[in-house]
């Protein structure tokens, strides 16, 4: 009985008139608006103002996919772990509903014909054959460990966030739309940032009420959320805004520092420069508030790469950076840890080097595929390591961490040659940022894991985001000088 008004919505929904896809959504929000008042009363106004953001944000990306990335953009940088109030079996995230809604309109555009072609982009086949290997390796996982539920659906959480890299390229297609997107990359980057900012300013007490409110959306709350260097609270607090772990929050900025430097000299800045120098020193401040060593090096990789390429005035920014650091009577401590940290002699340092020395058994053991996502074979190994390529090579072997250094080669080529050919002035700072902001991810990696880990699917979505927007600078700039080149009938940015 309903199949026939669900088609007759369907075709409204995704027809090719503006106008009638307008009026459809229009629709659907007043009956929303109806439900919600209903449910404030039947429920309570928590679920209800879930349900309402929810409805809202659905309807803008059914009208039109660059909103898809403000969802998107806003779930991974301001609430990355939260849930829905209620149970469908499970309790879906944000992140799940967002990444899902842009998935659903991207790939109805492919099927209804709105959008006529499909750009795998130089980077395509490297990316396909990382996801196979992956998927892969998951199953062989299961040959000697059950697949749950829950690690079904991370896992494909994982998988999406990489296949987010296609959507991005073939999305992004105008620059128009590729500053829209950048631009609120930027500013979710600097929310972040100032969230957690707010937080390590807030007397304790205060930023426990807010974790506890954000506690109905299945986060962490109660002074145990908070975090502090060697765990020890009457140590030093580190900085977690809402990303819940430090050093995940200094991941985050590695991003945010690295897409907002080279905007300071941009000849067409994507914001006013005096807000961008603000935005920049909070995601600085915040990043040295973690206390994150992987992540201060990350900063100063994804600063390099700008720097030497194009806007050398970073170098002595970042050199004043350097000194004050080292200088200040307040940042001795901060210092202190980091030199601890080089020489091996902390204990956080130590127990890294305790993960190395396991995640190489395990990878003498199982080299080629690893053993997968689902568990181990032997009762003596164990998952989890502090660093992005022996994590990869412990899920899919060193075959997998081939596979993720040849798509980075092959991106960093890309790039210096789009350099080398000439970069319009208005995607130089883009694609440099952007470039430099995954450069200093994978600098990171060198200390850190949750660039690749199902425990932190939103640092995936992140990574493969920047990357694909950088991709996409490089196809536009590409069509703007040769016009022979890709249609870009149909893209919606």
């Amino acid at each position: 009985m309903l199949a026939v008004p669900y088609r007759v919505l369907q075709s409204w929904l995704l027809s090719p008139e503006p106008q009638v896809r307008r009026r459809a959504v229009a629709g659907l929000l007043v009956l929303a608006a109806l439900a919600i008042a209903l449910l404030i009363g039947v429920a309570g106004p928590l679920i209800a103002l879930a349900l309402a953001v929810a409805v809202v944000g659905g309807a803008l990306i059914l009208l039109d996919t660059r909103w898809g990335y403000v969802a998107l953009i806003g779930v991974a940088f301001g609430l990355p772990f939260a849930t829905l109030p209620f149970s469908i079996g499970f309790k879906p995230s944000f992140l799940d509903l967002a990444l899902g809604g842009l998935f659903f309109v991207w790939i109805f555009r492919l099927l209804t014909g709105q959008e006529r072609t499909f750009i795998p982009s130089p980077l395509g086949l490297g990316v396909a054959v990382f996801m196979l290997l992956a998927v892969f390796s998951f199953a062989y996982g299961m040959t000697h460990s059950r697949a749950t539920p829950f690690t079904v659906r991370r896992f494909g959480e994982l998988l999406l966030g990489i296949a987010l890299f296609y959507t991005t390229v073939n999305t992004v297609r105008t620059q128009a739309g590729l500053e829209w997107v950048s631009r609120w990359l930027l500013f979710g980057g600097w929310i972040a940032a100032a969230i957690a900012v707010a937080f390590y300013l807030f007397p304790e007490a205060w930023t426990v009420w807010v974790l506890d409110r954000l506690a109905r959306f299945d986060y962490p709350g109660g002074y145990g959320a908070l975090r502090y260097i060697e765990d020890d609270p009457t140590g030093t607090m580190r900085a977690i805004g809402t990303a819940v772990d430090p050093n995940v929050l200094g991941g985050m900025m590695i991003l945010a520092v690295g897409g907002l430097a080279p905007q300071l000299f941009a000849p067409r800045a994507l914001f006013p420069r005096w807000w961008i120098g603000g935005m920049l020193a909070t995601a600085v401040l915040a990043l040295y508030w973690t206390y994150s060593r992987s992540a201060l090096f990350g900063m100063a990789a994804a600063l390099a790469l700008p720097a030497v390429l194009k806007y050398r005035k970073l170098i002595p920014l970042a050199g004043v950076g350097a000194l004050l650091l080292f200088l200040l009577p307040q940042t001795q401590d901060y210092v202190a840890r980091l030199l601890a940290g080089l020489a091996g002699q902390d204990l956080a340092t130590q127990m890294r080097f305790g993960e190395y020395k396991d995640a190489l058994i395990l990878i003498r053991r199982y080299p080629v595929f690893g053993v997968g996502f689902t568990g181990v074979p032997d009762i003596d190994l164990y998952l989890g390591v502090s660093m992005l390529y022996l994590i990869l090579a412990e899920h899919m072997g060193l075959v997998g961490v081939a596979a993720f250094l040849a798509i980075m080669g092959r991106f960093f080529l890309q790039v210096w040659a789009a350099w080398r050919r000439g970069v319009a002035p208005e995607r130089e700072a883009l694609l440099l940022g952007m470039s430099g902001a995954v450069a200093g991810a994978l600098v990171s990696g060198l200390a850190d894991h949750y660039w690749f880990n199902m425990t932190y699917p939103h640092m995936t979505v992140l990574l493969w985001l920047y990357l694909g927007l950088a991709m996409a600078t490089v196809l536009i700039d590409q069509r703007s000088q040769d016009p022979a080149g890709p249609s870009t009938e149909g893209s919606p940015a």
